[in-house]
C-alpha cells in the first residue's frame, strides 16, 4: 500500500511541476555556466556532421575534429576582427550620433508644438529616445565583444563534446536496456536542431550579405557593423530582424539624411520579407514543428531564464523540449500544445485510424 502511495506521488503532476520549477530556478541561478554550455552543445551538434563525414572518408577522428575546429575558429576569428576594428570607432562616434538624433528629436518636438499639438518634451522622450537607441546599439556590440572573452571555455566544451560524440549512442543503449528507442529519440533531437541551426546560419549569412551590399550602395557608414548585427539578430525569432533595422535606419537618418533613411528602411523591409516569407520556408522544408505563438513565448521565456543566449537558442531549446515530451504518454499533450495545427490534425487522424482498426478486430 505504501509502495502504491509512493508511486502515485512520484507520478503526481504537482511533483513534476515542482521538479520543473526547481530545474528552471537552478538554470537561472547558474545561467553564467549553463548558457555557454548550451551554446557549445548546439555548436557541437552542427560541427558533428562534418566530423562524421570526414570519419566516413577514413580520416582519423582526432584529425577530423582538428580540421573542423580550425575552420570554425578561423570563421570566429574573422568575425572577431570585424567586430574589433569597427567596435572602437563606432563606440567613440556613438555619442556624437546620439547627440545629432536628440537634436533632430527636439526639432521634431518644436514642429509638433507649432502645429498645435500639446506634447511635453518629457513625454516625447519617454515614448521615443533615439539617442538611447544608438547608445544601446553600441552596448550590444560591447556585450558581444565581452562574450567573446568566454570563447576559450566554449571552445574546450565543444572539443570534449566532439570527442565524446561517438560514445553517446553506446551509453544511451546501456542506460535504456531496450531496443534502442532512446537512441532514435536522441538522434531525432540532434537531427532537428542540426537542420534548424544549419539552415538558419545560411539564411542569416544571406541576410547579412544583402544588407551589407545595399547599405554600401546607399552610402551608409559602418555597413559591415549593421550587416553583422542583422546576421546575429536573425537567430532571434520574430523580433530579431526588427531590432536589427531600427538603429541602422536611425544612423542613416543622421548620416545621409531623410532619403537615405527611407531607402535603408525599404532595404530592411524587402530583404527580411523575402528571406522570411519566401526563402526560409522553402529551405526549412517541414518547418519547426512549433506554432507561431509558441515561438514568440519561447523567446520571452528562455530570454528570461538564460538572458541573451537564451533568446538566440529559444527555438532549438523548445524543439528539444517538444521532442522529449513526445516520448511519454503523460506529457504528449504538452507537445501537442507546442506543435502546429497540422501536427494536431495528423495525430487526430492516426488516433481515429487506430480506433477503426480496434473496432474491426
Amino acid at each position: 500500500m505504501n509502495n502504491k502511495h509512493s508511486l502515485s506521488n512520484e507520478t503526481s503532476p504537482f511533483l513534476i511541476l515542482a521538479a520543473i520549477i526547481i530545474i528552471l530556478a537552478g538554470m537561472m541561478y547558474a545561467s553564467s555556466i549553463v548558457a555557454p554550455f548550451l551554446l557549445a552543445l548546439f555548436v557541437s551538434i552542427i560541427l558533428s556532421q562534418p566530423v562524421q563525414w570526414l570519419v566516413r572518408k577514413r580520416v582519423p577522428l582526432w584529425l577530423a575534429i582538428v580540421l573542423v575546429l580550425l575552420g570554425g575558429v578561423s570563421i570566429f576569428i574573422g568575425m572577431g576582427e570585424v567586430i574589433g576594428s569597427s567596435l572602437s570607432s563606432f563606440t567613440n562616434d556613438a555619442p556624437k550620433y546620439a547627440a545629432s538624433l536628440d537634436a533632430m528629436a527636439s526639432s521634431f518636438f518644436q514642429f509638433l508644438q507649432t502645429q498645435g499639438l500639446d506634447i511635453s518634451k518629457e513625454q516625447l522622450g519617454e515614448m521615443f529616445d533615439p539617442g538611447k537607441i544608438m547608445s544601446m546599439t553600441a552596448g550590444i556590440l560591447s556585450e558581444l565583444g565581452s562574450f567573446m572573452g568566454n570563447a576559450f571555455l566554449v571552445f574546450f566544451i565543444i572539443l570534449f563534446l566532439l570527442l565524446e560524440d561517438q560514445s553517446f549512442a553506446y551509453k544511451a543503449k546501456v542506460l535504456t536496456r531496450g531496443p534502442g528507442e532512446s537512441v532514435a529519440f536522441l538522434n531525432q533531437i540532434g537531427k532537428s536542431i542540426r537542420h534548424y541551426l544549419s539552415i538558419k546560419t545560411v539564411i542569416s549569412l544571406i541576410t547579412g550579405a544583402l544588407i551589407w551590399i545595399c547599405l554600401v550602395i546607399i552610402g551608409v557608414e559602418y555597413a559591415i557593423v549593421w550587416a553583422l548585427i542583422a546576421f546575429l539578430l536573425n537567430y532571434i525569432p520574430t523580433i530579431g530582424s526588427i531590432l536589427a533595422g531600427i538603429p541602422a535606419v536611425l544612423f542613416a537618418l543622421v548620416q545621409v539624411g531623410f532619403g537615405g533613411a527611407i531607402w535603408t528602411l525599404v532595404v530592411y523591409v524587402v530583404v527580411n520579407t523575402v528571406i522570411g516569407n519566401v526563402v526560409e520556408p522553402k529551405m526549412m522544408g517541414k518547418g519547426l514543428g512549433l506554432s507561431s505563438l509558441v515561438v514568440f513565448l519561447a523567446l520571452v521565456f528562455w530570454g528570461f531564464i538564460l538572458g541573451t543566449i537564451g533568446m538566440f537558442l529559444s527555438v532549438p531549446l523548445t524543439m528539444a523540449l517538444k521532442i522529449t515530451l513526445e516520448q511519454s504518454e503523460k506529457t504528449r499533450w504538452i507537445a501537442v500544445l507546442l506543435g502546429t495545427q497540422q501536427e494536431a490534425k495528423m495525430l487526430k487522424m492516426e488516433e481515429e485510424a487506430e480506433e477503426k482498426k480496434e473496432a474491426v478486430s
